[in-house]
């Protein structure tokens, strides 16, 4: 059997294992909690400051046509404080309403931990009770390796299309001024971008599974990296013009800025970016795999 034919053969077996496990329906119910409870804080608070903001302007005598100029300029405050005042940026992301924004720079920064509590023990499930013997007497350590990116791969971008619906869809209700056509597009941008930044961290999962044994000790750990990769990215921000500042662009977190950004350019550093780092993640997993008795 060739390489391709047994990766296919593994992504097949081990998806239909996990949608039967029913861990898809657990984590797409977490996911869809956390996204929820997001979007509500956000839809509310927002809600309370539009209501606010309408009864001063009417208290006051102010037209309808003021108060319309005076929401639009607080949205591109918003839209200005969430994409670093990009104009570009800004301009492409002016037909979204704000909720979906904050709520996709909310959830993009939890995506990771999600990712890892999806697929913790992919490899360090099986390698600690020696199952995985069964899978490499049959099939090359590479196919293993990717047949499993790739469940995981498979199963976050289906979950990731239905959550970000939802949040369109609650935005559409919400503001009738978001076009059908709109929502069509952003949400294939907004998907897109969620999952290129999510396969630097399925990659990374990957490898903290095949590094130990036991599936707790890979989660502890995967949870201590996403920890420095964070870090690493706050103090690199904080000190931009000093030499500490180098170390932001060793983090995957840096580059999730530029993904809905409309100029080529700017997108494709970020999606190469990612993709460098999914290659190094898994060339280490591979790495790992190779050299160790399983």
């Amino acid at each position: 059997m060739d390489g391709l034919k047994e990766i296919a053969v593994i992504w097949s077996a081990e998806t239909r294992r996990a949608v039967r496990s029913g861990r898809v329906l657990v984590l797409l119910g977490l996911y869809s909690m956390f996204s929820a409870l997001v979007l509500l804080i956000v839809g509310a608070i927002a809600n309370a400051i539009r209501e606010q903001v309408t009864a001063r302007l009417a208290e006051a005598g102010t037209g309808e046509e003021a108060a319309a100029a005076m929401a639009a300029e607080m949205k591109e405050g918003l839209l200005g404080a969430l994409t670093s005042n990009d104009t570009a940026l800004m301009e492409a992301l002016s037909q979204v309403p704000i909720v979906v924004l904050v709520v996709f720079k909310v959830t993009l920064f939890f995506l990771p931990a999600y990712v890892a509590l999806m697929g913790f023990d992919q490899i360090s499930g099986e390698v600690g009770p020696r199952s995985i013997r069964y899978i490499t007497v049959r099939a090359r350590r590479s196919s293993l390796l990717m047949g499993k990116f790739l469940v995981q791969a498979s199963l976050l971008v289906g979950l990731v299309l239905v959550i970000d619906l939802g949040v369109f869809i609650y935005a559409r209700i919400t503001n009738p001024d978001f076009t059908f056509a709109a929502l069509g597009l952003n949400l294939l941008k907004f998907w897109m971008a969620a999952i290129v930044f999510s396969l630097a961290y399925i990659a990374l999962t990957a490898l903290c599974s095949a590094l130990f044994r036991s599936p707790a000790v890979s989660l502890v750990f995967n949870f201590v990296l996403l920890f420095t990769f964070w870090l690493m990215d706050v103090v690199g921000q904080a000190y931009k013009d000093g030499v500490p500042g180098f170390i932001r662009f060793l983090s995957p977190s840096y580059y999730s800025g530029d993904l809905l950004h409309p100029q080529l350019s700017q997108f494709g550093v970020s999606g190469v970016a990612y993709a460098g780092f999914a290659m190094l993640f898994l060339g280490g997993a591979y790495a790992v795999l190779r050299a160790r008795d399983l």
